[in-house]
């Protein structure tokens, strides 16, 4: 097909379901900062040196500890990586207040945002490229703690007491899928009031929460649980369990249609999707998925 549909998209028992929200863009910084130069033809690295991506804030930890310092010995290209909400993201990309050669997205319908006349035909592809679950990670000095590592979390979380930390469902993907994943385990349990028990609202304030601060919160004891995606949850070494209700973020990626390193972007798809890659994804808590290309115009280079 020649444009990227928009969908509740399921893949491998893994749901992301989007409903029209505006994702915040997170600054977080990069390990690669924004201002890296390119490498020098003299080093033996490429000349355009330096790939810049625009991607999910949930794969911070991985790119910037893990996935971009191995593409640099790799490759000889620096990653100038800039993370945020996936849709945020794309918002800046359409309205030229930010240029990217690839576009990573936690949820693989935003890639319909930027695609077509109509949207300047940013993307006109993508690849499925992993997933990660969405877990409860707690903090194991938590009185709580115990309790939740015997099963049945949602009883738990019932407790007098009991602090409870996620992001907001009208910025950020990962608070809709929290409040899938409640709301299917009522439906598990044959529970309908699980959701309001364990969230009271769709916008509870008093467990929402920026998605930079969850973590830090929780390791400081000011919340007991959280939900984060797996990957995050194993990088910020975080114990997890998981919930049973297969629910979780889908990344894809893309090399837009207006890249200026065309090259270096080609080399990092090649590099992510090569047993190297695929094995640095696995140690951060992401699941490979085999290369499903959606809609046309793949760079050639491109080596899934």
């Amino acid at each position: 097909m020649s444009t990227v549909g928009a969908w509740a998209f399921t893949r491998q028992n893994f749901k992301v379901v989007v409903s029209g929200f505006i994702i915040a863009g997170v600054c977080a910084g990069c390990g690669s900062s924004g201002s890296t130069s390119a490498v020098s033809a003299a080093s033996g690295a490429p000349v355009d040196g330096t790939v810049t991506l625009s991607y999910a804030a949930s794969l911070v930890g991985a790119m910037t500890n893990v996935i971009a310092p191995a593409f640099l010995k790799s490759s000889g290209y620096r990653i100038s990586g800039y993370p945020g909400g996936s849709v945020a993201l794309a918002n800046q990309i359409k309205e030229k207040l930010r240029q990217a050669d690839l576009f990573l997205s936690a949820v693989p319908s935003v890639n319909s945002s930027l695609s077509g006349a109509a949207n300047g035909n940013y993307v006109s592809w993508y690849s499925d490229l992993a997933s990660s679950p969405l877990v409860i990670g707690y903090n194991p000095n938590s009185r709580f703690a115990s309790q939740l590592n015997s099963g049945n979390w949602y009883k738990v979380m019932q407790e007098p007491g009991f602090l409870l930390g996620r992001t907001d469902p009208k910025l950020d993907p990962k608070g809709v899928l929290t409040d899938t994943l409640v709301n299917d385990e009522g439906a598990k349990v044959g529970d309908p009031s699980l959701f309001k028990q364990i969230l009271g609202s769709v916008e509870n304030t008093s467990q929402i929460f920026p998605e930079e601060t969850l973590v830090g919160r929780l390791e400081s004891g000011q919340l007991d649980a959280g939900f984060f995606y797996e990957n995050e949850a194993k990088l910020a070494k975080i114990p997890f369990i998981q919930t049973g209700i297969p629910v979780g973020a889908a990344f894809t990626i893309s090399i837009l249609n207006n890249a200026k390193n065309v090259r270096g972007a080609v080399s990092f798809v090649n590099f992510l999707y090569s047993s190297h890659g695929q094995q640095l994804m696995k140690s951060v808590g992401l699941m490979p998925e085999k290369p499903s290309v959606h809609g046309t115009g793949v760079p050639a280079g491109v080596k899934f």
